[in-house]
């Protein structure tokens, strides 16, 4: 199990593709600031401030999620409503990851998505926040693998394109009946018959 984010940044990146491969380079570097002793002042060797955190959660050692939540300043606040929803709430990673989001702003302001507990939104008016309701394209999008008792479950986010999808993994037993070698597949306790060459990608060769 890995975590991992691909970004390009600005729409295709720099606009350069490496050459003989289809690979777009990111242009992070637009991150960097031109001011004279900023923090993020531009200098070689060093890396531009980002907002690209994918995430690895493990338990008693072992792997346990990797997730991410793409959208700027919506990143840390997106992971934590997820974690919050699957470990405190017992939510699984696709409600999790459905559910309402909020995102602290500048200038006092909360955004929250429609379908929000509007006590909650009242109760920080009153408190001086500024509440708005904001559309779906400011609360990121989420990914998710996890590990449960029964296999993994993926879920993606409905806020923008993707797709959790899974494969299942074959493992061969060569088994010689009657002169001529059949191939066996253990699903779960029970042996199943598999004719390789059915199965996409594999190779006459065993």
């Amino acid at each position: 199990m890995v975590s991992f984010i691909q970004s390009n940044y600005t729409n295709f990146g720099s606009g350069i593709v490496v050459p003989g491969t289809g690979i777009s380079l990111q242009s992070r570097g637009a991150c960097f600031s031109l001011k004279k002793n900023h923090p993020n002042q531009v200098k070689g060797g060093k890396k531009p401030f980002h907002t690209i955190i994918p995430a690895f959660i493990t338990k008693k050692g072992q792997p346990f999620m990797s997730f991410g939540e793409m959208g700027g300043v919506m990143q840390p606040q997106g992971q934590a409503q997820i974690l919050v929803r699957m470990i405190d709430y017992h939510q699984k990673s696709q409600a999790a990851s459905d559910a309402p989001r909020w995102c602290v702003l500048s200038d006092m302001e909360v955004a929250f998505e429609k379908g929000a507990n509007e006590e909650v939104m009242k109760d920080l008016e009153k408190r001086g926040y500024k509440i708005t309701i904001r559309d779906s394209s400011v609360f990121g999008g989420a990914q998710l693998i996890h590990k449960t008792n029964q296999g993994y479950c993926g879920a993606s986010d409905y806020r923008k394109d993707g797709q959790a999808a899974g494969f299942r993994h074959y493992k061969f037993y060569p088994v010689m009946v009657n002169k001529t070698v059949r191939c066996y597949s253990y699903i779960g306790t029970r042996r199943r018959f598999i004719n390789p060459r059915r199965i996409n990608g594999f190779s006459d060769g065993l």
